[in-house]
């Protein structure tokens, strides 16, 4: 029986650490941190690492002394500020989030009680998208975890409000610093050589949409080809189950689909066709899926669309 599942059997809490990177997101990062002080979970322990943020973050911080741990750092980037927070923590249950997210009220709770199960590793809920000021857009409702789906479509079903056993961290390693877009899916893909994913069918977390979210900037060339990158490494891998050699084709030409779509957003229009011809040759039925217009669409009009709603509700909140 490992700890985790002693210390629930025992009825002592298994202890979590959550890591909150912030990188000039002051005028969020309060509602992160309160959510995570309201937790009615008694093992908790919060650190919060300022990323060398310009805003005023670090005075934000002083406001939470004695009860989160905190410190200012020249900028690492997110991969490298979590390892870091990870490695200075103590939990046997990890966990992560956002400045700019939050969690809803037993989310801990929720999370540890599913990794005491045999073999779960990883806990991940359903999640609301919420605007710039946290008031709820839509529910995202997350599918059962599949390995195969997730390489098939690119679709990382983790979001906020996932957490992770240490020991299943140890074993995948952690986030990999050279990545700048996608060093989630590569975690999680890495993970998942190691035990179950469980999914919680309920809503524990917040995503915050608004101008600076990662969703919406635009990608570097280097950034826009990270999926190709973690497609081809996680095939070369050695131990991967054999079985799933099948889906490298389709997998891959989703990956170079998912750099088409950076492409285009960022107004790289050539590399965008280079990519999408190449996913058709990869595999030929590319150009019958939903996916791939639905990828072209978000390429072309996600951005702009919401960039338009907000100046709307910018203007209309200015008239009130």
């Amino acid at each position: 029986m490992d700890t985790d599942r002693a210390a629930m059997t025992t009825g002592i809490a298994t202890p979590v650490s959550v890591v909150v990177p912030a990188y000039n997101h002051a005028d969020t990062l309060p509602a992160a941190i309160d959510s995570l002080l309201a937790q009615d979970y008694p093992a908790l322990e919060i650190i919060v690492l300022d990323d060398g943020s310009t805003d005023h973050t670090r005075r934000v911080l002083t406001a939470y002394d004695g009860r989160v741990r905190w410190e200012s750092q020249p900028n690492m980037g997110q991969a490298a500020t979590l390892n870091k927070g990870w490695a200075m923590s103590r939990g046997d249950i990890l966990g992560y989030l956002s400045a700019d997210d939050f969690l809803y009220p037993g989310a801990v709770r929720a999370a540890a009680a599913t990794l005491s199960a045999d073999n779960v590793i990883v806990s991940y809920c359903d999640f609301d998208h919420v605007d710039p000021d946290g008031r709820r857009l839509r529910t995202v409702r997350r599918p059962e975890f599949s390995l195969e789906r997730m390489l098939a479509t690119l679709d990382c079903p983790p979001g906020p409000g996932a957490f992770f056993r240490r020991s299943a961290y140890a074993a995948a390693g952690g986030w990999n610093p050279q990545l700048r877009q996608i060093p989630d899916f590569d975690f999680w893909l890495r993970m998942a050589q190691h035990g179950r994913f469980a999914h919680i069918p309920e809503v524990l977390a917040a995503w915050r949409v608004h101008p600076g979210s990662q969703s919406f900037a635009v990608a570097s060339p280097d950034r826009a080809e990270e999926s190709v990158m973690v497609i081809t490494e996680f095939f070369a891998a050695t131990g991967v189950d054999p079985g799933l050699s099948r889906l490298k084709p389709k997998s891959m030409a989703r990956a170079h689909l998912y750099c088409a779509q950076l492409h285009g957003r960022a107004g790289r229009y050539r590399a965008a066709i280079s990519n999408i011809l190449r996913a058709q040759r990869l595999y030929p039925r590319t150009l019958l899926q939903w996916q791939t217009w639905r990828s072209a669409a978000n390429a072309l009009f996600s951005r702009p669309l919401h960039h338009l709603l907000w100046r709307l509700r910018n203007n209309t909140r200015a008239k009130a």
